[in-house]
């Protein structure tokens, strides 16, 4: 199998199987809800945030897969708020205090605006660890060599779907949802 061919397989998977988790854990209905505009965010923000999270993969590998589910959230909050004023707002305006260290909670609480001692705050907090989980445990079964290029090739797929996921919640949370129209027939 082509490696192109591979990584799109392994990408639906991955994100077939995280749509069933959070749909299991209430976070989503089924589908992963999208947005064009949010959908095409992740490109401008994927290489800064690769960045930081290639250099944390060793130490803390649920955070580096997690951080991209939070950086999602946030694209899609802002989406909602106003788009406008943040269809381009720098990756640096994502970062917490100290940095890449505490995107999640500056998500959460400066852009979310949730307590992060609040019941939703606990409630991501958890989905984005188990959604973390299941991915690094979805890239062991795929006996990747690892630091090679297909490990990064591999890892890119993973937090890729990690910020879809992470959106779809969000624009769950903010009352969008899929419905089917019942268009008069010609």
């Amino acid at each position: 199998m082509e490696v192109t061919e591979y990584l799109a397989n392994f990408e639906k998977r991955i994100q077939d199987e995280l749509i069933a988790l959070c749909t299991s854990c209430k976070q989503l209905d089924g589908v992963l809800l999208s947005s064009e505009d949010v959908e095409a965010r992740w490109e401008a923000l994927a290489l800064d945030y690769m960045a930081d999270a290639v250099a944390q993969i060793n130490e803390y590998p649920a955070v580096a897969v997690a951080w991209a589910g939070y950086l999602g959230m946030a694209v899609a909050h802002l989406w909602n708020e106003d788009w406008a004023a943040h269809s381009n707002d720098e990756y640096g305006c994502f970062y917490g205090e100290n940095g890449f260290d505490d995107m999640d909670e500056h998500i959460m609480r400066d852009i979310l605006g949730v307590l992060l001692d609040a019941p939703r705050a606990k409630e991501t907090e958890e989905v984005m660890r188990r959604c973390a989980y299941l991915l690094l445990s979805l890239i062991r079964h795929e006996n990747i060599e690892p630091q090679s290029p297909m490990a990064y090739y591999t890892f890119a797929r993973v937090v890729k779907v990690m910020y879809r996921i992470g959106a779809a919640i969000e624009l769950k949370k903010l009352g969008y949802k899929y419905e089917k129209l019942d268009l008069p027939t010609c």
